[in-house]
């Protein structure tokens, strides 16, 4: 069957969304993409969340000093207001945002936009972190990485808290968090 091509020059959008746990490189591959695009000249917006100060208050920066130009912000409405006229928009630690980021990328997408999501798909228990799932659920392309366990060597996909703390929201690196595999991290907490 012959689908006829878009000649009209309207802009398809759509989802991407890069999950895994700590330690994967979900922030690395975010910014190869959006570096990528801008190498392509189009209008690149970048976010994250004002809560994560961890390596920079402006700029997203990966385990590996990785670094993109951010605008920090305190609720997902308001990347609407400052994605205008842009071709892209990149977002990073999607599960800290509020439970309206779903509806800003979907609209986001349906203005034409490309949008690149990353984050958590789970907390340091295993659990679905934030909005991600939803995110997950509308998304058009998914990329899962792993990260390597620093017990077994096989692939991690566990963020393993390394303290007693129990609040979901917990900003740390490796002084908090390590990856491991489901069986390692299940050992030591087998709750």
């Amino acid at each position: 069957m012959f689908i006829e091509p878009n000649l009209t020059g309207e802009r398809r959008g759509w989802i991407e969304v890069i999950c895994g746990s700590m330690f994967s490189g979900k922030t690395e591959e975010l910014i190869r993409r959006l570096k990528r695009v801008k190498i392509a000249n189009l209008k690149v917006e970048i976010f994250k969340p004002a809560i994560d100060t961890r390596y920079d208050e402006e700029r997203i920066v990966s385990h590996d000093e990785n670094k993109i130009m951010s605008t920090p912000i305190e609720n997902s409405r308001s990347i609407l207001m400052y994605a205008q006229d842009v071709d892209v928009v990149g977002i990073d630690e999607a599960q800290f945002f509020d439970d309206q980021i779903t509806y800003v990328c979907e609209q986001l997408a349906l203005k034409g936009i490309r949008v690149i999501v990353a984050g958590l798909d789970m907390d340091y228990m295993g659990r679905p972190f934030g909005q991600m799932p939803n995110l997950l659920a509308i998304a058009d392309y998914i990329s899962k990485l792993h990260a390597i366990c620093v017990k077994c060597g096989n692939i991690a996909n566990v963020s393993y808290r390394k303290t007693s703390a129990t609040s979901q929201v917990l900003l740390g690196e490796k002084d908090i968090y390590e990856p491991r595999c489901r069986v390692c991290a299940h050992l030591e907490n087998p709750g």
